[in-house]
């Protein structure tokens, strides 16, 4: 890629204030988005079974991720009509393919943790031991 990104001719720019493309940024990466995109990336997941594989999450965390990740069109909530409801989750085609993406990152980040944690001993010993 040549230039920089201010170069791109798109018509969204992140990296500008008022763009749209910095909350669906920030729905996507967040701590509870990218967990919840890669942990639905696996298969339609009921809410508590979502998170049950989202390891911390409370339920109005996760019910907010949800409705961000569904109103930006990365997740689609399904409700069965039976009693009681039955409400699924899963990523759209969009949500797959945004989904794909933040999981190369994940498992390069966790192939790599070993040179992450040196490198804070590191930091942290010459730091006096934060």
């Amino acid at each position: 890629m040549t230039g920089t990104l201010e170069d791109r001719d798109l018509p969204y720019n992140v990296f500008a204030k008022a763009c749209p493309s910095r909350g669906t940024l920030e729905h996507v990466t967040g701590r509870w988005g990218a967990l919840t995109l890669g942990a639905l990336s696996e298969g339609s997941l009921r809410f508590n079974e979502l998170r049950r594989r989202v390891d911390g999450v409370s339920e109005k965390m996760l019910s907010q991720t949800l409705h961000a990740l569904e109103r930006d069109g990365l997740v689609h909530r399904e409700a069965q009509p039976t009693n009681p409801p039955r409400v699924d989750y899963e990523l759209t085609p969009l949500g797959r393919e945004v989904a794909a993406r933040l999981l190369t990152l994940i498992h390069f980040v966790e192939g790599r943790m070993d040179d992450v944690l040196a490198s804070r001993e590191r930091y942290d010993t010459a730091r006096g031991g934060l």
